[in-house]
């Protein structure tokens, strides 16, 4: 996903003034678009689809980040010691 500066750096002004216009376009080109206060970026303003994307993302790399240091503190036991006890648990 590229960022066009001139497309996608907006005022908060402009999304007062523009909302539905804003809103078509970021859901048209999938970027999202920084939005700007005083000159300085405040806020992003993405499409739902986007957004849910990268928060699938994001949770998978928690939950990557996790299973990493468990490999690393070792905590971890042979795939047959956990197949039997879940298979016990579960009485498969």
């Amino acid at each position: 996903m590229t960022l066009h500066l001139t497309e996608d750096i907006r005022s908060v002004t402009d999304l007062k003034r523009k909302t539905r216009e804003m809103i078509d376009h970021v859901q048209q080109t999938g970027r999202p678009m920084i939005l700007t206060t005083n000159g300085r970026a405040d806020a992003v303003l993405m499409d739902a689809k986007t957004y849910e994307k990268h928060l699938k993302a994001s949770n998978l790399s928690t939950l990557l980040m996790q299973a990493e240091e468990d490999v690393s503190s070792k905590q971890t036991r042979p795939m047959r010691s956990f197949l039997k006890a879940f298979k016990h648990a579960h009485k498969i």
